[in-house]
This record gives structure tokens, sequence and C-alpha cells, in this order.
């Protein structure tokens, strides 16, 4: 099968691998019809490289059709039409069971002390072949798929993968009381669907980002946006009563405009032989750190700071004394897909589309070009938001 292999530092290729087979009576293999581009996965191109080996395959956020059940599968059949979410869980150990499925007891990755297997993300959360690619086989695959209608074009049902859930629980962390004001920083794939989902529940959604195509996007939407200026949280404070907002989700993450000496630290890092560099981003990785700075400068004294994008240093510095002076509320994670989904599907099948699920992809492409979207994405240009790749 052709598949988007990681090469080396903003280098992946599509290559031909070997096709999936199935593995363990617990398997499916899927063909899939529709994979997006993540911003996760900028990360791998760029930061995570002494994690990866050549030719991974990468992608975490795909869905299409089953061509091949193993023998213990109950709940699939070929010709299901699937999402796949894009972390690897049991359904039935006590995280599961909590609605942790991101902790799953039985796919966690204890070599390196990480919480649940995912799909196309490094050693550290697997090395488990990805989505972007004709074929995926989804391990315990009646737990790790989402069987859908055959009604509705693909981009409905896409984003159940990762992005819409994350948004989902990424607003709901936030604890925003009925009617109140959420900040949403950064208008990615993820900021887009978290603005969107606060707009939904109730709330006054003001959203940052310095792309003037990804203001706009939202202000299709009903959004306030905001540049990011240098006086943005005074702007913010000032429209929220003084006080600052309920709630601010940190839809950025580790590579946030700003904080230029850690970014070239991180770019040396990359540099070192694997061996070196594993332990330099285990024990002493720093993350840009300046949208969650503005997060928790913004919140209101009480309110929560919740975090989407992702962050993976290990010696970052947070300002304790105000976090604590502000009694200000932090939550994180990476999305329970599972969790979310009994919500999300009755809004993404809603002929009225309220989150505008049909309306975040700007680039559709074959897999074929998917290093040159890599690229644009990154970068950014050509009004670039959302990748989805055809295989």
């Amino acid at each position: 099968m052709r598949a988007l292999t990681w090469q080396g530092k903003r280098s992946v290729s599509v290559e031909e691998v070997p096709d999936p087979r199935i593995e363990f009576p617990t398997d499916a293999i899927v063909r899939i019809t529709s994979t997006a581009i993540c911003g996760s996965d900028l990360h791998l191109y760029e930061l995570f490289g002494p994690f990866i080996d050549k030719g991974d395959v990468l992608g975490h956020e795909p869905m299409g059709v089953v061509v091949e059940v193993g023998s213990a599968i109950t709940g699939l059949k070929v010709g299901d039409r699937v999402v796949v979410p894009f972390n690897i869980a049991c359904g039935e150990c006590f995280m599961c069971r909590h609605g942790l499925q991101s902790q799953c007891e039985t796919t966690q990755v204890r070599e390196h002390g990480n919480g649940a297997a995912l799909f196309g993300y490094t050693k550290l959360y697997g090395q488990v072949p990805g989505g972007q690619a004709e074929l995926l086989r989804v391990p315990l695959a009646d737990y790790n798929t989402v069987k859908v209608g055959t009604g509705l074009p693909d981009d409905r049902y896409l984003f159940l993968s990762d992005i819409l859930p994350t948004a989902w629980q990424g607003v709901k962390y936030a604890d925003v009381r009925p009617g109140g004001s959420l900040v949403v920083m950064g208008l990615g794939p993820v900021g887009q669907f978290a603005s969107r989902v606060g707009r939904h529940l109730g709330y006054e959604v003001l959203a940052v980002d310095p792309v003037p195509e990804r203001r706009a996007m939202a202000e299709r939407h009903g959004i306030e946006t905001y540049d990011l200026t240098d006086d943005i949280v005074d702007r913010l404070r000032d429209r929220t009563d003084g006080r600052g907002a309920d709630g601010v989700v940190d839809a950025v993450g580790m590579e946030a405009h700003g904080n230029t000496g850690i970014a070239l630290a991180q770019q040396a890092v990359g540099l070192l032989p694997d061996a070196i560099a594993q332990k330099a981003m285990d024990k002493m990785g720093l993350d840009r750190l300046a949208a969650v700075y503005a997060s928790i400068d913004v919140v209101r004294r009480g309110g929560v700071v919740s975090l989407s994008g992702v962050y993976a240093g290990e010696a970052d510095v947070l300002p304790m004394k105000t976090m604590f002076d502000k009694q200000i509320g932090l939550k994180m994670g990476q999305c329970n897909v599972k969790r979310w989904i009994d919500d999300l599907l009755p809004l993404v099948e809603d002929p009225a589309d309220p989150l505008g699920v049909e309306d975040l992809t700007t680039h559709r492409v074959p897999l074929d070009r998917a290093p040159e979207l890599y690229e644009t994405f990154q970068k950014k240009s050509d009004g670039c938001i959302k990748v989805v790749l055809e295989p």
C-alpha cells in the first residue's frame, strides 16, 4: 500500500509499505477514505525526530470502510463505515470505565511512562503505524471504531477522530458558568471548533489568532476575534468587565509564537544524536509558553485555564505565585475521544450542522500531495487551516 512516512526533520514522503494484516483476533483492517493532517503532526515534522524512525507511517485522524475483521470481532463487519479515534483504548479497564480512555491501562506505553498508545505518534506513544495511508490496522477494533451512517460526506464525521472531541473536552474542562465568557487562544482547527462549541453552549466567545484567514473563518461562525497584539491581554480583560474571562482554552501548544530563545533551544536539541536528544527532551525539554502565560493572565480570578494544545516540556517554568494568588484552575490532557462521542454524533449528523464541521477543510488533496501540504500547513500559507488527504 501507499502511505505517508517520516524521513527526517521537515521531510515526509509517500512510499510503498507492506499492507497491514490481522495480527490479533481483536484487530480489523480499514480502507481509509479520508485522513487529516493534525496540528500535532507538525510537532513530528519539526521537533520529535529523536523519537521517530525513518519510514514510520504518520497520521491519527482517519476514517474509512472495514475490509477485514479478526475472529474475535463481534461489533463490526466488512463494509461498515467507521471513524477511528486517535487514542487506542480497551474500553474495559479502570481508566476507560472512568472516561479516561487516553490513560487506558491496557495500552499505556509504560516504557516511557506515558498514557494510552496513539496511532502514528512516535515511540513515546507506542510507535503504532498511522492512518495517512491506504489501509490501517485497528487494534481492539470493536472499541476503537465509531460506526457512522452512509448518507453524509466524510467531513461530517472525520473530525470525530480527534479535533472535534478535543475541542469539546477543552471547552468542558474550562468549566465556564452558564452564559459566561470564554477566551480561545489560537484559531487552528481545534481553536475553530472550541470557539464554535463555546458559542453552541451559549457562552460569549472571544478568540485570538495572528492569521487573518483564521480570524475570518471564525467570524463566519459568529465569533468575536482579535489579532495577537502586544496589548491583547489588556484588551481582553477590558472586554470582560475588567476581571478577565471565566475560562480560557489554550488551543496553541508547544510551538506558540514568541519565545525565540526556547525555539532555538528546541532546534539545537534536534541536532543531537537521538539517544542524547531523547534524554534531553525527556528531562530538560522546554515548550514555548507564550500562549499559556497569556491564558493565565487573561483568565479571571477563580477561573479555569484548559490546555488543549500539546505540551511536552519537563522543565517548563510556570508563574506559580500568580496562579496561586488568582486561585486558577488548570486542566489539561490528551482527549478521551470515546467519552464524548455520544454528545457529538447527533450534532455532526444534524442537518443544520450546528458546529460547522463542513466549514473547516480548506485543502482536500490526494495522498500523494501530503508532503507539499505538510509544508503549507506548517507555514500557514495559502489560507491553510485544515488539510484532508484522500488515499
